[in-house]
């Protein structure tokens, strides 16, 4: 008896001092992470590659030159192997390394990339 009662409280206190869950949390989107970004008027969007994409929302500025930068550690999955319908590009990511992709100015609007497969996917919100 003394047994259940102590893991019983030691749930409580693990569900108590636990971080509150994001989605609950409204002041910051799960998504939002700061990997985008301008140089020399170029936008680069960095993308980690291994088990899918991180983060797999980003949102960036519509009508500037963007390139998304898919950086890979030790990747051996699908994610290593990246397709882009609406623009045709289909690229082998390497094992480790760093590898962009110009993919031009982009009107506002969502743009949707994935695996080779299609069971990663990854999207940019490209807003005015």
């Amino acid at each position: 008896m003394i047994s259940i009662l102590i893991v019983v409280g030691l749930i409580s206190v693990a569900i108590f001092m636990s971080p509150k869950n994001p989605t609950v949390d409204n002041s910051t989107p799960v998504n939002s992470v700061d990997n985008v970004s301008i140089v020399n008027g170029q936008q680069i969007i960095e993308l980690n590659a291994k088990g899918g994409y991180q983060p797999r929302k980003s949102v960036a500025k519509a009508g500037l030159s963007t390139t998304i930068r898919f950086n890979t550690r030790g990747t051996f999955d699908c994610s290593s192997s990246v397709r882009i319908p609406s623009l045709n590009i289909s690229k082998f990511l390497p094992q480790t390394g760093s590898t962009d992709i110009d993919i031009g100015v982009q009107s506002a609007g969502i743009f949707k990339g994935s695996c080779g497969m299609g069971m990663y996917p990854f999207e940019i919100d490209f807003q005015n």
